[in-house]
């Protein structure tokens, strides 16, 4: 039985200071900072090409259905994209850039990329740094441009002043293909390698890369042109419902259709769904193991009293004070528990190291989630134990020697 309360006692620490872990990742990923704004934000899926656009109508499409979402009050903004934060999709290229040697088969020259309507940055909340982002000015007669990231700079371009610097998609266009306008800051679009720095991003302008214009072979993925994603900045004081914003969009065309509709809070949350899963079905074996290690050392510490009734008494009638009973009652208790602290406590920092990468970067060795975990065991044992041990000091002598 001692044994078994040990390794409860145990269990419930480590699982205790898992879920504290656990908790305290989840926590630090939904409230970092992911370089746009959540709030007032909708966000549309649609599909053009289900509707039988082809490459020639994508743009006039686009234009139409920025013009009447901003026509409508509550709205402050529009802006398309080829994918939205955290939208389950993702567009890489290797880059190579103007000036400097080509990439060798064994180096990292990867960045993502997205393509965007005017003012999408300003729609986003996502604050331009240095230069300008796109705008309207950006047109398919312009010179080709894009808007690159911090970690894109830090990556390529190092100490260089990147304003006005060209660069291509190594393997399918020219390293002078694109010229940098402006920086935005760094903003978290995916939901995977979230332990790690963001990744060296590039927005271009939609008008200047619709499909019609794209000469084989230097564009091999005609779905990368098509923008899927409406993205709606809404006033804070009145805003626009899914409803409207889908009878809008029908406005436009009705055969246009629209897949979900969400605000960009939710789907950034919809993101940390499996880690919010992991972390409540810890913290309620976490709490399971806790009430049934305070179940059984009840059950223990109530036993050893009953066992103990003539001896209680005998105290009792050489003049113990209740303090004294408790702590005759409580003493071989305090030891499993302990003991089983022990245990726990080292268990608890090698599962925390073994966690790793659910961490998402925090440290696995958080005395303060380890100290709270040990509290709350060593608060509800007490608890537990207390019960029993003050209802020992309700023994009389005359009531001992009848049991006995």
């Amino acid at each position: 039985m001692k044994q078994a309360l040990r390794a409860a006692a145990a269990s419930a620490a480590v699982l205790l200071s898992t879920a504290g872990l656990l908790t305290s990742a989840l926590q630090r990923l939904e409230h970092q900072s992911f370089g746009f704004e959540l709030e007032h934000r909708l966000v549309a899926h649609i599909d053009p090409r289900l509707a039988g656009y082809r490459p020639e109508q994508l743009t006039p499409l686009y234009d139409r259905i920025r013009d009447a979402i901003s026509r409508r009050s509550g709205v402050s903004g529009v802006a398309l994209s080829t994918y939205a934060p955290f939208g389950n999709n993702a567009w890489g290229a290797q880059v190579v850039v103007d000036g400097h040697a080509l990439p060798g088969p064994d180096d990292n020259v990867s960045a993502y990329w997205n393509r965007v309507t005017a003012g999408y940055l300003d729609v986003l909340g996502t604050p331009i740094v240095r230069g300008r982002g796109i705008s309207e000015e950006d047109t398919a007669r312009s010179r080709r441009v894009a808007v690159v990231n911090e970690a894109f700079v830090r990556k390529f371009l190092k100490n260089e002043d990147p304003i006005g610097r060209r660069f291509g998609q190594h393997g399918i266009g020219s390293e002078r293909e694109y010229e940098i306008v402006g920086v935005a800051r760094d903003a978290r679009y995916f939901d995977f390698d979230l332990d790690q720095p963001v990744a060296a991003f590039f927005y271009l302008p939609e008008a200047q890369h619709d499909l019609s214009r794209a000469a084989p072979p230097t564009d091999m993925n005609p779905g990368s042109h098509v923008l899927r994603d409406v993205i709606v900045e809404t006033a804070p004081e009145r805003g626009m419902s899914p409803d409207e914003l889908r009878s809008v969009v029908a406005a436009v065309d009705s055969a246009l259709p629209i897949t979900v509709i969400r605000t960009l809070d939710e789907q950034v949350a919809g993101a940390f769904t499996q880690q919010r899963l992991i972390a409540r079905l810890t913290s309620f074996f976490g709490v399971l193991s806790l009430v049934l290690a305070s179940i059984g050392l009840y059950g223990v510490t109530a036993y050893r009293a009953g066992r103990q009734t003539s001896e209680i008494g005998v105290r009792v009638a050489l003049g113990a004070t209740p303090r004294a009973v408790v702590h005759f009652v409580l003493r071989g208790t305090v030891w499993l528990i302990l003991l089983g602290l022990l245990i726990g406590l080292p268990l608890s920092f090698g599962v925390g190291r073994f966690l790793g990468a659910q961490l998402y970067g925090a440290s696995p060795f958080n005395v303060a989630v380890s100290m709270t975990a040990v509290a709350a065991l060593g608060l509800s044992a007490l608890v537990a134990a207390m019960i029993p041990a003050l209802r020992a000091t309700t023994i009389s002598p005359v009531d001992a020697l009848r049991a006995e």
